[in-house]
């Protein structure tokens, strides 16, 4: 898939709050219910083997669930299957989508017509951050991190690639669904830096009452 002319205009969406999905990283996965375990098997005949990961949000004024409008698609790149029928996988991110349309059908599961303009970037290699200072950013990092009681892997933090670590920590890193959101939908790595930053500041601020913005 090296344009977005090579993508399908139809996709399986997997709703799923706070799992985020962004292009050139990875996305494990465990699937257990019924028609996410048809989804898959489906998504696996096909020559592509994509799935949409969306954010689901609540509609105001009802009990009813609705999906963001972006979204972003990931290759079945691994999977194995338990002795109880349940499968691990691994999605590569592939591309950023925006729905035009949920299909209706006779599948267990969530279908949507989807648009890839805009988007080509996503197909490209790996963007730089050629304002990104890491020292401030690690210390600001370590001490979200220590707020939280999280650990990491200091080292290979370090020694990451520029998106490899802003990605990875937009995935991990414990926030809130629309602020999830926010760092898909971020035009460059630049941009899902400092939104990344502002969010890690943000909880900081919130968390402690004392701390500043920086």
């Amino acid at each position: 898939m090296t344009s977005v002319a090579d993508l399908p205009g139809t996709i399986p969406v997997f709703p799923l709050p706070g799992a985020l999905l962004l292009p050139r990283a990875r996305l494990p996965l465990h699937i257990f219910e019924p028609r996410y375990l048809a989804m898959l098997d489906d998504a696996l005949r096909t020559e592509h083997r994509l799935i949409g990961m969306v954010q689901p949000r609540e509609g105001p004024g009802s009990n009813s669930r609705h999906l963001q409008s972006i979204g972003c698609a990931g290759r079945v790149t691994g999977f194995s299957e338990t002795e109880d029928g349940r499968y691990m996988i691994t999605l590569s991110g592939t591309c950023r989508f925006r729905i035009t349309r949920e299909v209706s059908g006779f599948t267990p599961y969530l279908k949507a017509d989807v648009s890839w303009d805009g988007f080509d970037r996503d197909l490209g290699p790996d963007e730089e951050d050629p304002g990104f200072h890491r020292p401030p950013f690690l210390m600001l990092l370590g001490r979200f991190f220590e707020a939280r009681g999280l650990s990491t892997d200091w080292d290979s933090l370090k020694e990451a690639d520029d998106e490899l670590l802003i990605n990875s920590l937009s995935m991990l890193c414990p926030f809130e669904p629309e602020d999830k959101q926010a760092l898909l939908e971020a035009p460059s790595l630049t941009t899902r830096r400092e939104t990344l930053v502002t969010l890690i500041e943000f909880a900081l601020l919130g968390g402690t009452h004392d701390e500043t913005m920086q």
